[in-house]
């Protein structure tokens, strides 16, 4: 089981070297980490976009880029669509955003012809390293989904649930989020977390799934307060995945913990054909290792 992102890294340069394409690779920050990745033998890359810009920034920064595959592509949407049907004509293994909106990219991942749609939801899973948790978190979905339903719910679980399992982990506890522990008509988190554990329960998740909820983030993350309210939870201060009802709730939790609680991070979407790295353009380079990192494993575990 992968506790760390230190332990993550090691995993993924004891794998198979992966080929990731980059769409609009012309930006600081994303190169800075595809370099590291690459050095560390994790990734073959293949960036796409303005080679020229790609040049500047490689030789401000004195990266070593002269070994890797370039696709000049100056405009973004071609940029997108060019690293998208690099993964879906097998040339690539995952694909990583780079200075470019998401929307730009999910466009090209979901196109009928070239893209890499699923019958899953796409969906955001932000891991984190809490420097006083003492394993890695799983949040979702806190960056694309608004409101989910309970079946884009189900969804949402599910491809947190691969990340886990890719990560190594064995029994994966999830926690469905609510404002309280008891189920209240008038708030419809807390329907929604009964019915997921309840499907848990019969098996909707697979074996070694263990659902919970509605839970408040305070039980998610501690045993001494469960104890304190007396909730008998197996989920309870050992929980692997947070599953927050609505986005707003997602991205509190998760800037807190980057912002607060110094946590260290990693981001991915989940639910096309592979796993799109995706972080904001804030995160630093090491986010970005991270979230390279991840992906590897993850698309490593889905050949």
């Amino acid at each position: 089981m992968i506790k760390n992102f230190s332990q993550l890294l090691d995993t993924a340069k004891m794998q198979k070297k992966m080929r990731l394409a980059v769409a609009a690779a012309q930006d600081e920050e994303v190169l800075v980490a595809v370099t590291n990745a690459s050095e560390l033998g994790i990734i073959e890359p293949v960036l796409v976009g303005d080679v020229e810009k790609i040049h500047e920034i490689a030789q401000e920064h004195h990266l070593s880029i002269d070994s890797f595959e370039m696709i000049d592509q100056k405009d973004l949407d071609e940029a997108a669509r060019t690293a998208v049907a690099l993964v879906s004509s097998g040339k690539a293994d995952f694909v990583m955003k780079g200075i470019l909106d998401t929307p730009i990219l999910l466009k090209a991942v979901l196109d009928k012809e070239i893209g890499l749609r699923t019958d899953s939801q796409l969906s955001h899973v932000m891991v984190y390293q809490v420097p006083i948790y003492h394993k890695l978190l799983f949040l979702t979905d806190g960056g694309m989904n608004i409101a989910p339903t309970l079946e884009e719910k189900v969804k949402i679980t599910k491809n947190a649930v691969q990340i886990a399992k890719a990560m190594g982990n064995e029994r994966i506890k999830v926690a469905c989020l609510a404002a309280k522990e008891k189920i209240d008509p008038k708030m419809p988190a807390t329907i929604d977390a009964g019915q997921l554990k309840e499907m848990a329960n019969e098996g909707e998740f697979g074996e070694n799934v263990l659902v919970d909820g509605p839970l408040a983030f305070d039980l998610a993350v501690s045993k001494e307060a469960a104890e304190i309210k007396k909730i008998d939870s197996e989920v309870a201060g050992d929980t692997d995945i947070l599953l927050v009802p609505t986005i707003e709730v997602g991205n509190g939790i998760g800037k807190a913990l980057t912002y607060l609680a110094r946590a260290d991070s990693a981001g991915i979407i989940m639910g096309a054909k592979v796993p799109i790295v995706l972080v904001s353009r804030a995160d630093t380079h090491e986010a970005k290792l991270n979230s390279i990192a991840l992906g590897s494993v993850i698309a490593a575990n889905r050949e």
